[in-house]
């Protein structure tokens, strides 16, 4: 059987995992690449699922049976997170995994591992987590992904602010930071071989003709989250004056976020490049983003913005056999080679000249569009390289498919999901070798987690006492004449809010229990089968709206 130590529960929310039905994103679209290569090539004997309900299952069931019939799978409640076992860590689709290991403390910190990964990380709320799973229940047996290592210096300078912080005004005793190894995204790089056929059909839309060259971006297409396309439509203008009679074409394949993303992409191509053909196709549809990557001769990721920390977009056209052009940005100083593409230099201010975007951010008097617009306005791509960079790629076909065949090499090699699982199912059992070999382990008990205390605990000094049931009479109450417990039930309608405190069946199997004569806490028990705890929480429920009273 194969070792569950390489394995790990996939903690399951359809917001991670499902960019048709939650929108597309960066992190959507990786998380849904993700479990494609996990169900497809990871060595396991079967996959968990940690979820809130088993109906969430019914997704990933699907996608295993056309991807790999047979696997096992098996669903595990997340209000019981040790079922995982023998399965002994959680991917976590998130760098904040702060609410699980604050879950998982009252099992035991060491009860299992934690591994999550970086997507974004420039938002408040993400940069806010580092702190909040800095004073987490967090060993060095749980992992956060760092998908470059550019995501690894940023992210150890921010816990080095952190550490530094707490050691200074706590004057905290700091435990082992959480692992953060440096593994790539991956793609199932079968996906983006070209077809002939929509590529030709584009270049036809283009009116491109065979001399002509046709560079392409995807991405999502918002000039304060992504990518200005404005530097990128002048150096193309540029390009076009140099090279005279050769045309040059844009295509760019996203989505866009507002009316105000589509009019800055729209009329600045209008203005700034009116000799370059220019197309926009529909990222949301498969059939155009095949076409793009299909039709093109040179693929263009010109990143400028912080939102951004990895690039698979880059990787998505290298697999698809095209040459590519990018900013020396984030993940692309890892992925893309000199044999495959070249890096444009890129340059931003001092520290010291962006403080005032961190605090206006910070102080609410910037929203994060406005967070990411300022400091891209403050980032140069180098203009000069850039404009000479898409002239070798116009000039030279022998140059785009030999760094075209590279790039295929080297996208199937380093960043097909076969290559990149095996490494995360290394970590996991690294992880679980660091957590067994622990010698000391803290636990909290249920009610009294310091960050999410029972209610009843913490507000105690609320009620006028604390219920007590013991050997207390509970007798039925005559309610002729009065709505009946369902017709209650009906009316309060708990479910309306999606909780209810217990199940109707199991608060009527309750109170059919209690005879006439009247009956104890501990003989209702047992007479439903309930624990102490599930059966005061319905008798308090029955007294308090008269369906029972106190002998």
């Amino acid at each position: 059987m194969t070792d569950p130590i390489r394995n790990a529960a996939l903690w399951y929310a359809q917001d991670g995992y499902d960019p048709a039905a939650k929108g597309i994103n960066g992190r959507r679209v990786a998380g849904e690449s993700f479990l494609r290569g996990f169900l497809a090539h990871a060595d396991v004997a079967e996959a968990v699922v940690l979820s809130k309900t088993e109906g969430e299952l019914a997704a990933v069931c699907d996608l295993a049976a056309r991807l790999r019939p047979g696997l096992a799978l098996r669903h595990a409640p997340l209000l019981r997170p040790g079922s995982i076992a023998p399965v002994g860590t959680v991917y976590y689709p998130s760098p904040n995994f702060a609410t699980e290991a604050w879950r998982r403390v009252t099992h035991g910190n060491t009860a299992w591992s934690l591994c999550g990964i970086t997507h974004t990380t420039s938002t408040a709320a993400v940069m806010e987590g580092w702190l909040s799973l800095r004073t987490a229940p967090v060993g060095d047996w749980d992992a956060v992904i760092c998908t470059s290592r550019a995501v690894h210096a940023s992210v150890s300078y921010q816990l080095d602010l952190i550490d530094n912080h707490l050691a200074v005004h706590l004057r905290a005793r700091l435990p082992p930071r959480p692992m953060l190894p440096v593994i790539p995204l991956g793609i199932n790089t079968g996906d983006f071989v070209p077809d002939k056929a929509a590529g030709a059909g584009l270049r036809d839309r283009l009116g491109a003709g065979p001399g002509d060259v046709v560079f392409t971006t995807i991405a999502r297409l918002t000039p304060h989250e992504k990518f200005d396309p404005l530097p990128v439509f002048t150096a193309l203008a540029e390009a076009q004056r140099r090279l005279g009679g050769q045309r040059l074409h844009l295509v760019l394949c996203g989505v866009f976020r507002d009316d105000y993303s589509r009019k800055v992409f729209e009329d600045g191509a209008r203005v700034m490049m009116p000799d370059v053909g220019f197309l926009i196709l529909d990222g949301a549809q498969a059939a155009d983003r095949k076409a793009a990557l299909s039709g093109a001769d040179a693929f263009l990721f010109l990143i400028d913005n912080i939102q951004e920390t990895f690039g698979l977009a880059p990787i998505e056209a290298m697999a698809a056999g095209l040459p590519v052009l990018v900013s020396d940005w984030d993940g692309m100083k890892d992925t893309v080679t000199p044999d495959v593409g070249f890096r444009v230099t890129t340059r931003s201010l001092s520290s010291g000249h962006l403080a005032p975007e961190a605090l206006r951010y910070q102080g609410g008097i910037d929203n994060y569009p406005q967070y990411c617009a300022a400091t891209s306005a403050l980032t140069e791509v180098d203009m000069g390289e850039l404009v000479t960079r898409i002239m070798d790629l116009a000039q030279n076909p022998a140059l785009r498919a030999r760094m075209g065949q590279a790039g295929g090499c080297r996208a199937r090699a380093l960043y097909d999901w076969s290559q990149v699982v095996p490494q995360m199912q290394d970590l996991w059992a690294e992880q679980t070798a660091r957590r067994k070999a622990a010698t000391r382990a803290l636990r909290y008990a249920p009610d009294a987690l310091p960050i999410a205390p029972s209610p009843t605990a913490l507000f105690a000094a609320w009620p006028t006492e604390r219920a007590e049931f013991g050997q207390t009479l509970l007798l039925p109450v005559d309610r002729t004449g009065q709505p009946d417990l369902a017709a209650v039930l009906a009316v309060r309608n708990y479910q309306g809010l999606g909780r209810i405190f217990a199940a109707p069946d199991r608060i009527a199997a309750v109170l059919a229990t209690i005879p006439a004569t009247g009956a104890t806490r501990a003989e209702v028990a047992r007479a439903v089968g309930l624990n102490v705890a599930g059966t005061d929480r319905v008798l308090i429920w029955l007294l308090k709206y008269g369906f029972i009273r106190r002998g």
